[in-house]
């Protein structure tokens, strides 16, 4: 059996009637004809939707056969799991999101058929002049007030929002209201989860000219009304050089690493997602020969142990692992 080694994986592309070029113009992806590139799955086992290895002997194996074949191997601490738990992604708005919630795992477990639920974050990586976040509810709202708002076409009264700067980061528990506002680019990690209630969509039509479905009674239903305004997380000390915490939650914990000398990565017996945010990575065994660059991802087995990964110069990169 061939041994495991540094994973690059293909992305998966989605396009949406909200997305853009800049996944390739500004992150290096190869995108064909069109301006609706909304989506770049780094990371994903999630049914059909399946990332495949691009380099060395196990290329084109999908990210489900390594779980369910040399799950002890790749995840480590946390095996067993049924799947991959966690999907990492680049979005590119063009266009404001919808306004929209996902359900908690309680909620997700009872659906048909069953599925996650969706806790994530977002990292922003670039943001045009008055870009805007919507995460959370303003104080006092309750569902009642948001249904009557929703109703009347004027739901964005009811959300907090705020104008990000690249590098903030956003958490967003399941059960929190958000969206996405036009001119941001964000790097995503989230459960590996698709279930998205839509609330409200700005009172646009869809690419067919008619509104698109919304999703308003079980959006309702899965929001927390406990949770209120959603503001950047502030990132807290590490106690090592270079890294600081953005997120650590019962789904993922996410770091922010600035290097600018070689540094040891994994060896706690995790498995981790790198993915770079600036400059270029070498990471050591890994069989594709070129360093990384900006927006692309390699996932490290937990059975490597300690993997050196070293900066051309200087680098800044995400670090995403299960508790």
């Amino acid at each position: 059996m061939d041994a495991l080694y540094p994973l690059r994986l293909r992305p998966i592309l989605r396009r949406y009637i909200w997305g853009g070029r800049r996944l390739e113009t500004v992150l290096g992806k190869t995108l064909g004809p069109g301006n609706d590139y909304a989506e770049s799955w780094e990371v994903c086992d999630r049914g059909t939707d399946q990332s495949l290895v691009e380099y060395g002997t196990l290329a084109g194996t999908m990210l489900g056969q390594l779980v369910a074949q040399r799950g002890a191997e790749l995840l480590g601490r946390n095996h067993p799991l049924p799947r991959f738990p966690l999907l990492l992604k680049f979005l590119d708005a063009a266009r404001t999101l919808s306004v929209q919630v996902h359900p908690d795992d309680a909620r997700a477990a009872r659906l048909d058929p069953p599925d996650l639920g969706k806790t994530e974050a977002w990292v922003v990586l670039a943001a045009e002049p008055g870009s805007t976040i919507y995460a959370g509810l303003k104080p006092g709202v309750d569902r009642h007030a948001l249904a009557e708002a929703i109703r009347k076409g004027t739901c964005q009264q009811q959300l907090h929002c705020f104008h990000p700067q690249p590098a903030d980061c956003v958490f967003l528990p399941a059960g929190t209201v958000h969206a996405l506002g036009e001119g941001l680019l964000v790097a995503e990690i989230q459960q590996a989860s698709d279930t998205t209630y839509r609330l409200f969509d700005w009172n646009r039509p869809g690419p067919d000219g008619k509104p698109r479905p919304l999703h308003v009674e079980q959006g309702l239903e899965a929001i927390d009304y406990q949770r209120g305004p959603v503001g950047p997380s502030r990132p807290q000390p590490t106690g090592q050089s270079g890294v600081s915490r953005l997120v650590a939650c019962d789904k993922f914990t996410l770091d922010r690493w600035q290097l600018d000398c070689p540094k040891p990565a994994g060896d706690d017996r995790r498995c981790h997602i790198l993915c770079v945010l600036e400059g270029n990575l070498q990471v050591r065994g890994d069989p594709a020969g070129d360093p990384l660059s900006r927006g692309e991802t390699v996932l490290l087995p937990a059975v490597l142990g300690e993997v050196e990964v070293i900066p051309d110069g200087s680098a800044v990169l995400l670090d995403a692992y299960l508790p």
